[in-house]
């Protein structure tokens, strides 16, 4: 190994600790919101969290927990649990394990710190809805339910007016909770922090544009975490700033994510988190690069419609139009954009039994995929955190006989 090489493996595994410390640093501050007279807001990931931030809630993400419970393998018992309780095994099983998880103090950081409220914007599923609800119930706080309409060719007049005046309600919500009024001039400065991170999160993603790839879609699931939990503080622009300026080094000198890059794939869906490091090897040997994913994309998918001097008067668009609240048409075209920008050879798309949303239009997206690009596609049965919805033999095969297509469709061109 050589001294450069060296040095590379230890920036990226510094800024692999440095996520870890700051994602602990930020769950101890939410376990003791209380003793430091600050509230904490349960909120979903696609929910606005700006608000939150300018009021000094912390905000939680249970959608995260379950990432972390399917992560660390224990979807499955906490997904038993809720079905014992009652609740169906059809359920997206981060509602499963989050709800379970609730009534234990279980999962891998000893559950979540208890909300003073919930904020559930359905802009992402319907699930949500009721997953917060029972949530409410759980723990005898207030909900706030934000209501996005789906955009299915266009976005109107009349949808920007509705959701605007939501966004009035929310503060409005917050500032009864908290019992103290918005401080403007702090949400102007969270909106333009916003922005800025999710457009050092999009630098991040494109420098996968570079041949070799310096990072992988199972990177930049890890790597994640900020864009969703720390949205609009210093912390996360600040991050970012860097890992985009570490990754732009190792595309300047060639450094790719896996040994050889041979082959550049598409992710669709949320990953399989059980099995990211299985898949990610399944992949790379067969020299495949999975180099971007439409499920981390959708933290900066809405950028253009952002204006960072108004946020709060442009949140109505942008966070209406995000990727999982849109028509499968246009859906397809920026699944079609990504395999362009990217240069995808192929696309891999995880039939998510959870994520009825995120699933639902996957075929429709392979058909036109198929015809506007000729691309071969992979369709992967499984779910996101349950573990008995996945077959490792199965999913073998079916890698083998993609990369197989894959292999004869670029000897041919």
């Amino acid at each position: 190994m050589t001294d450069n090489t060296q040095n590379n493996e230890i920036k990226t595994i510094n800024y692999e600790k440095q996520m870890r410390d700051i994602m602990t640093t930020y769950y101890i501050d939410a376990k003791t919101a209380g003793q430091n007279n600050k509230k904490v807001a349960w909120i979903t990931s696609g929910g606005p969290v700006e608000p939150l931030i300018a009021m000094d809630i912390i905000p939680v993400y249970p959608e995260n927990h379950g990432a972390m419970i399917g992560a660390s393998k224990m979807g499955v018992d906490l997904c038993k649990k809720a079905e014992e309780m009652g609740y169906s095994s059809d359920l997206c099983s981060y509602a499963r394990g989050d709800i379970s998880c609730a009534t234990v103090n279980g999962g891998p950081i000893g559950g979540l710190p208890e909300p003073d409220m919930l904020v559930c914007c359905n802009n992402i599923c319907g699930t949500v809805l009721k997953w917060y609800e029972v949530q409410a119930r759980y723990f005898k706080v207030p909900l706030f339910i934000f209501d996005t309409p789906i955009v299915h060719t266009e976005f109107t007049p009349e949808m920007k007016t509705y959701v605007q005046r939501q966004m009035e309600e929310y503060i409005l919500f917050l500032e009864g909770v908290c019992g103290r009024k918005m401080d403007w001039d702090r949400m102007k400065e969270v909106g333009k922090l916003s922005f800025e991170g999710q457009q050092l999160w999009q630098e991040v993603l494109d420098t996968a544009i570079s041949r070799p790839s310096p990072l992988t879609a199972f990177d930049a699931f890890f790597y994640l975490a900020l864009i969703v939990t720390l949205r609009g503080t210093q912390q996360a622009v600040d991050y970012y700033r860097g890992l985009r300026d570490e990754m732009r080094r190792r595309a300047s000198e060639g450094k790719g994510a896996i040994p050889r890059e041979r082959y550049r794939l598409l992710w669709d869906n949320l990953p399989i988190w059980y099995r990211l490091k299985w898949l990610s090897k399944e992949f790379a040997q067969h020299d495949a690069c999975l180099v971007a994913d439409t499920y981390t994309s959708a933290w900066c998918g809405s950028l253009k419609y952002i204006n960072e001097n108004d946020f709060i008067g442009s949140a109505a668009e942008s966070y209406t139009r995000i990727y999982l609240n849109i028509g499968v048409d246009q859906m397809a075209e920026i699944v079609l954009s990504m395999i362009d920008k990217y240069g995808a050879d192929g696309i891999v798309m995880h039939s998510n039994r959870s994520c009825k949303p995120y699933s639902f239009g996957q075929y429709d997206i392979q058909k036109i995929v198929q015809r506007e690009r000729g691309i071969p596609s992979l369709m992967l049965e499984a779910d996101m955190c349950d573990e008995r919805n996945f077959s490792e033999a199965q999913i073998q095969t079916r890698i083998e006989a993609f990369m197989e297509m894959i292999r004869a469709s670029k000897g041919a061109s």
